[in-house]
């Protein structure tokens, strides 16, 4: 059957209907869709007409650049900052030859005036003819993750040089120049605190020129003035947008110094328990200082803050070093001229009351008080000489003036000294005694090693040194295995034995007892000197080899004669014997422990067992204390 015309033409206008029907349908779907996509696309997508003029942004653009689309549709707005405008031109002039660009970098503004960085992906859009309309624009917000990795890179190369440092001045500059880069200001500064005054001091500027930076270095001012003051009082980080508007900034740098701050922000540098400083940086380049900025300046604190504090305290210890040398070497040459100053007066003192005794026995002059004076005198002088000796050695410097001065005077005179000598007297060789005493007295030695038998040498010096310490009533053990040879200086063995057994009696009360052990083994050889006596505390074992220490009671040095129970004390005999050990290689250390019935060192003993109420009987006392002293000998 055939259809009519209008029925043909109802069909196809049914069939029309229904294509436009579903073209709109489509229509709506794809615009929905889009509006979907648009609504939930994280990144800004904006369009704009030739005439750059906004038709359309999606909500991302709103919350990202702050402006909505009812604000600023059908207007210009101006987002592009000024030092970026020929950037954008060229980016324009790309987009319309090329129909599209491609990931082209560069910085917008928001609508509260911060700064981003974006990545811009955008194409041409075209109207029906065919012609073009418009540009459409995705702009990726690359702020933090660009800013990351700038600090990143800037935290590498800080923390790559850390270790490169050891003065704080060097350290310090690259941190600065590394802050001014990576949050991009006019100036950058560091200032320390400076705890004993409460003060702060710019201790590193990173602006302009040397010059500046050097006025800036001169600046101190009170812990609790200005931003960086406030700062470093609260702990806190602090923006100031606009300094005129800020009634606590300090103008004073300012008018010093060729800066003009319109905006600031600072950042403590903090560690556990303290503020150390702030860092300041100042002016910023292009937009307002924000919240990423503090989040960045306190990261870069956060790592510095331990290192500058260790790079300044090992820069304090290195000048208090220096000092401490300076000092201790003036020191040296203070005790070497006294010890040498000591010297001379001493000898001849000495040497008159000896004269004087003989004299007063001349005359036939028996005072028995007058000798016991002279008798006295003699012995001290004799210990200040010991301790001058024992100087020179912990010095290990000599100084033989006196020595020369007198032998040449000697040299010089000799021939008229010996004619007069034998006029006046019969004792011609009176000037080579004279010459002799000048050698002993004053002259260098020459110390040279040599093998020695050791357990007959410390036989033969125990018997020597016996007729000093016979009026004890010490009991003196001997052990030594035979044919023990070391090698070391007659001249230092004698100074170690003579004073480790003097110690030894020294600490040692009547009816006490001393060990001497020698022990020759395939590799070493070993002294111990084991005395039963009061010991040491151990604040003063402690510093034994470290200071000197005064005796018990200064007066024992005029009342006692060596080798008394605490005759001497001095500490300077172990310290020499530690100072020997060092240049001729053998080790000494001590084990000691204090007697428990006199604790500290103000206690005292009665320096007799048999006197010390604690003790019935001598073993108690030889199980209350005592000291060994070790010596090995390589």
């Amino acid at each position: 059957m055939k259809l009519t015309d209008k029925q043909s033409a109802l069909r196809d206008a049914q069939t029309a209907e229904k294509s436009t029907r579903l073209l709109y349908q489509e229509s709506r779907l794809a615009q929905k869709r889009l509006r979907t996509l648009l609504k939930f696309l994280p990144d800004s997508v904006f369009v704009f007409t030739l005439d750059n003029t906004v038709e359309y942004i999606n909500p991302a653009f709103e919350r990202i650049f702050g402006w909505t689309l009812k604000e600023i549709k059908g207007k210009n707005i101006r987002f592009i900052p000024d030092h970026l405008n020929d950037q954008a031109k060229q980016g324009m002039k790309q987009l319309f030859e090329n129909q599209a660009v491609h990931d082209f970098e560069t910085q917008r503004y928001t609508k509260d005036g911060r700064i981003l960085d974006i990545l811009i992906n955008g194409s041409i859009f075209y109207d029906e003819d065919n012609l073009p309309a418009g540009q459409i624009l995705i702009l990726r917000d690359m702020t933090i993750e660009k800013r990351m990795a700038k600090s990143n890179k800037i935290m590498f190369k800080i923390s790559n040089a850390l270790h490169q440092y050891q003065e704080l001045g060097g350290l310090i500059a690259l941190i600065n120049q590394e802050i001014q880069k990576l949050i991009s200001v006019e100036g950058a500064f560091i200032l320390l605190a400076d705890e004993s005054k409460d003060q702060l001091y710019f201790f590193s500027a990173q602006y302009r020129d040397l010059e500046s930076e050097n006025k800036f270095k001169k600046i101190r001012f009170p812990a609790d003035q200005g931003v960086s003051g406030r700062v470093y009082k609260t702990g806190e980080p602090l923006i100031i947008p606009d300094v005129t508007k800020c009634s606590f900034f300090l103008q004073r740098v300012d008018d010093e110094t060729d800066l003009v701050t319109e905006n600031i922000l600072s950042v403590p540098i903090k560690l556990k328990d303290r503020t150390i400083g702030v860092v300041s940086v100042v002016n910023k380049n292009h937009g307002e200082f924000d919240n990423t900025d503090i989040e960045l300046l306190s990261m870069v604190t956060n790592t510095i803050a331990l290192p500058i504090e260790n790079t300044r305290i090992h820069e304090e210890l290195r000048k208090s070093y220096e000092e401490l040398k300076t000092l201790n070497h003036a020191k040296d040459k203070v005790i070497n001229h006294l010890a040498h100053e000591l010297k001379t007066p001493i000898a001849v003192l000495k040497a008159s009351m000896t004269l004087l005794l003989k004299k007063f026995k001349a005359l036939g002059v028996e005072n028995h008080l007058i000798e016991s004076v002279l008798t006295r005198g003699q012995r001290n002088l004799n210990r200040i000489l010991d301790i001058q000796y024992e100087v020179e050695d912990l010095l290990r410097e000599k100084d033989f003036k006196a020595y020369n001065i007198l032998n040449k005077l000697l040299d010089a005179c000799k021939d008229e000294l010996t004619t007069l000598i034998e006029t006046e007297t019969e004792n011609v060789d009176i000037v080579s005694r004279v010459h002799n005493t000048i050698e002993s007295l004053f002259g260098p030695t020459k110390i040279q090693s040599r093998t020695i038998l050791f357990d007959k040498y410390l036989t033969k010096q125990i018997e020597q040194l016996r007729t000093k310490f016979m009026h004890r009533t010490c009991l003196l053990n001997l052990q030594m295995d035979t044919n023990v040879s070391i090698n070391i200086p007659t001249e230092i063995l004698d100074t170690i034995t003579k004073g480790l057994i003097r110690n030894a009696f020294e600490y040692t009360p009547d009816a006490g007892k001393i060990d001497i052990t020698l022990k020759g083994r395939r590799n070493y050889s070993e002294l111990i000197v084991k005395d039963y006596g009061i010991g040491f505390t151990k604040e003063k074992l402690y510093l034994i080899f470290e200071n000197y220490f005064s005796p018990p009671e200064s007066i024992n040095y005029s009342t006692k004669k060596p080798f008394d129970f605490n005759a001497g004390g001095r500490g300077f005999d172990l310290l020499r014997i530690k100072v020997f050990s060092e240049k001729y290689n053998f080790k000494i250390w001590i084990d000691s422990s204090r007697c428990s019935v006199i604790p500290k060192d103000e206690d005292t003993c009665p320096g007799d067992i048999q006197l010390c109420q604690a003790c019935t009987t001598s073993r108690d006392c030889f199980n209350s204390g005592g000291t060994s002293i070790h010596i090995k000998f390589q």
